[in-house]
């Protein structure tokens, strides 16, 4: 079971259905696509190639590329398919060969056609996979992004990549399976790098129903020619879907839906107002979080722990803001700097119990992996500010797909926390706050938000997001449509 399950892995070797090859072939004739030659770069067990002989009988060759023999082999065993004298297979590795010189020395329409790989090179180097392309930062991350978690990318990204570069001579048609957020990738690489784009589109699938996995999965479809620079995509729901809605970019931004934006475009803007803040990070809970049971404070480790409340407060975690747990909480945090970079040395004095407690768990803080905490005092912590200790504030949690804002005022009588899966906004009163609170549920700031979220990411409401809004142009708005209906319904 582990060398068949290492296998599938090292080949991200899903094959796709004939149910579903059937529906994306018939899809593509729906949108026109009529080739003269189709290339599956990843063959299989040659699903597609099957269903393409049938639905697009005027295609004079059809050519399935593969790295495994096996594969191919059984491909050859079907009948009548091995006397289909247009049907050629290849044995090659996708990541040797030169696909623009074989593509550029083709006459007629392309159709590049197949489901590459979704797995991940992290994931390919984890099992030791030579099934890979050579190692490069070809994404072009600067800094500490080029090496570490944002170098790590999806082998069908890169795949797909050499496949639109191998056809911007050419033109022709683009159509494979991957996943939703891959399909944006391409887009945005596409529009990075100036490359030709006639068309795109991407028709959701159900992954889980085809492929027995739980990630969100569409059909991408792009068209080229030589001219074109079209740096948009229609999102459909299923490949039957007529409705769609239309992403592409703005202020240099990929947008959820570019139609919506553009009729709040008014209220985009970057620079204004008090930025959205996270919520306290300290990479380890097991100390500086506690349950308070009968009146008993136990950290994370199972320890029932004295120390002073001087420097503990009321704690929320995402998943209360998100559930609307927010009035009472049994949980509490340790906040043992009042600003980023403030020193720790007066906690001795001030709580000596509370330091004591620092000093004895003080291995397993600085066993913290994150580079943040090097050359800061001892026991620091991050996401912290004056904003933290003021007593009114917003919160929304970026993990939950759903835009759902709570106004929190304190808890026992103390500023409330939140931990880092949290933004929120911070007031000196409640009026402001309210004031606030009521802009932003707003249908108008609702489908501001929704116009820029991608809601299949894992933390899908950002920071950059959320400061996107300016509130003081959203309250003109909300004014004067107001003033409007008063004076149509005196």
């Amino acid at each position: 079971m582990r060398l068949i399950n290492r296998t599938k892995v090292e080949y991200g070797d899903f094959q796709t259905p004939l149910e579903l090859t059937k529906i994306v072939c018939q899809q593509l004739i729906n949108l026109g696509i009529n080739p003269d030659i189709i290339i599956e770069p990843t063959c299989g067990i040659g699903n597609f190639i099957e269903t393409a002989t049938y639905l697009f009988p005027s295609a004079s060759k059809i050519v399935g590329f593969e790295i495994d023999r096996c594969y191919l082999e059984q491909f050859k065993q079907k009948q009548p398919y091995l006397q289909n004298q247009k049907i050629e297979l290849k044995h090659i590795n996708f990541f040797e060969f030169d696909w623009s010189s074989y593509i550029e020395g083709l006459n007629g329409e392309i159709l590049l056609l197949g489901n590459f790989p979704w797995v991940t090179n992290s994931q390919q180097g984890n099992i030791d996979s030579h099934n890979l392309p050579q190692k490069s930062n070809f994404q072009n991350h600067k800094g500490l992004d080029g090496i570490t978690g944002k170098s790590n990318f999806d082998i069908s990204e890169w795949m797909l990549i050499q496949s639109i570069h191998s056809l911007q001579n050419c033109g022709g048609n683009l159509a494979m399976l991957c996943k939703t957020s891959v399909a944006r990738k391409i887009l945005s690489y596409i529009y990075s790098q100036n490359l030709n784009l006639a068309s795109c589109t991407t028709y959701k699938i159900d992954a889980k129903k085809y492929f027995d996995a739980t990630v969100d999965a569409c059909l991408l479809v792009c068209r080229f020619d030589r001219i074109s620079k079209n740096y948009f995509c229609d999102v459909f729901d299923t490949l039957g879907s007529l409705d769609s809605h239309r992403i592409g970019y703005r202020n240099n931004t990929l947008i959820r839906d570019i139609n919506t934006f553009d009729r709040l475009s008014k209220l985009y803007d970057l620079k204004a107002g008090e930025k959205w803040r996270s919520g306290i990070k300290h990479d380890c809970s097991s100390v500086m979080e506690f349950r308070k049971i009968n009146g008993i404070f136990i950290n994370g480790l199972g320890e029932s722990v004295d120390i002073e409340e001087t420097y503990l407060f009321p704690l929320l975690k995402g998943s209360d803001i998100a559930q609307n747990r927010t009035m009472t909480t049994d949980r509490y945090v340790l906040v043992p700097q009042r600003f980023v970079g403030e020193s720790t040395d007066r906690i001795k004095d001030l709580a000596p119990h509370t330091w004591a407690y620092l000093e004895l768990h003080e291995p397993l803080l600085n066993n913290r992996k994150s580079k943040i905490y090097s050359n800061n005092p001892r026991f620091s912590i991050f996401g912290v500010g004056t904003y933290t200790f003021r007593p009114w504030k917003i919160a929304i949690c970026g993990l939950y797909k759903k835009l759902a804002f709570r106004l929190i005022g304190n808890l026992d009588d103390k500023p409330t926390i939140f931990d880092d899966t949290v933004y929120f906004l911070s007031f000196d009163n409640e009026e402001t706050a309210l004031a606030t609170f009521t802009l932003l549920t707003s249908q108008s700031a609702i489908d501001f938000y929704s116009s820029l979220i991608f809601w299949d990411e894992k933390r899908p409401i950002k920071s950059s997001v959320l400061n996107a809004l300016n509130l003081m142009t959203l309250a003109e708005v909300i004014s004067i449509g107001l003033a409007t209906t008063s004076n149509i319904n005196p």
